[in-house]
């Protein structure tokens, strides 16, 4: 389990589901601005930052090449990175083909799976879980047994690979852009039930195994707060195309904030 010594007046800031590339692209640019306003305001009270997936509508590394644009969000990543914040960043089904080109070029691990870390402040220790969220929990079988794999499978991306990228990552985007446009007219997501949501089950599934006072994903495109256990609980930090959501730590507890929208969003999809 990595460690992090929280220093005083400092937090930790969670932030998913950017979807930064997403049609309209005028749209994208605003939303990425507002995206690097944000940072900008966390940046003096920032100690660790953990971008939680999604990040991109679709990212593709080739050898010499990564998808065109994010200058500003980018640019704003490098200067935390310089300043000595902390960022993770973990891939989303929509961004999973990165490689190594965050590591060498920002010092940023890219994650694939959910980490555990311990956070020690001056008032406890907390024990966290973050993640994305997708393929997690029971279910969903036709994600986790043919999508996913077939996206992660080394010899096929290796076969992209081989397409001009002028030629591959139009098709990507088309993709991307086609599996979002096929739920237009209706939210994103909502919640159904306890039973119903997957990545709270699967935290119910590993608090059984290993006590975690902090569960945080994406993916779900929704604020939720719901109790894995009586010490426990399980947090969507929500996304950026509607909501402008994020949550942070602060050493003793953990908050849900809007940026810049309406702050009655900030409602739990759980709680509504």
């Amino acid at each position: 389990m990595n460690d992090i010594q929280l220093l005083p007046g400092k937090k930790i800031f969670f932030a998913s589901d950017f979807h930064l590339g997403s049609a309209p692209l005028s749209k994208s640019a605003e939303r990425e601005r507002t995206v690097v306003r944000w940072l900008e305001q966390i940046r003096p009270e920032a100690q660790v930052l953990f971008l939680v997936g999604d990040i991109f509508d679709f990212w593709h590394e080739y050898r010499e090449a990564v998808p065109k644009g994010y200058v500003r969000f980018l640019g704003k990543l490098a200067q935390l990175r310089d300043e000595g914040v902390e960022i993770h960043l973990f891939t989303g089904n929509h961004d999973l083909w990165m490689r190594d080109y965050f590591p060498k070029e920002f010092d940023i691990p890219v994650h694939r799976n959910p980490i555990a870390f311990r956070v020690t402040s001056n008032q406890s220790t907390k024990r966290f879980l973050v993640g994305h969220g997708d393929g997690l929990g029971p279910g969903d079988w036709a994600y986790k047994r043919i999508l996913k794999p077939v996206f992660t499978n080394s010899f096929l991306q290796f076969l992209f690979r081989w397409l001009h990228p002028d030629v591959g990552i139009t098709l990507a985007y088309r993709w991307a852009r086609h599996s979002r446009a096929s739920k237009a007219g209706r939210p994103e997501e909502f919640f159904r039930s306890d039973e119903a949501e997957l990545i709270f089950q699967y935290c119910r599934e590993v608090e059984a195994q290993s006590h975690h006072d902090y569960y945080i994903f994406g993916h779900r495109h929704l604020i939720l707060d719901m109790e894995v256990s009586a010490t426990s609980r399980y947090l969507n930090i929500g996304e950026w195309i509607y909501t402008q959501s994020y949550g942070y730590y602060d050493g003793e507890q953990f908050t849900m904030e809007i940026f810049e929208n309406d702050p009655a969003l900030l409602v739990p999809a759980n709680k509504k």
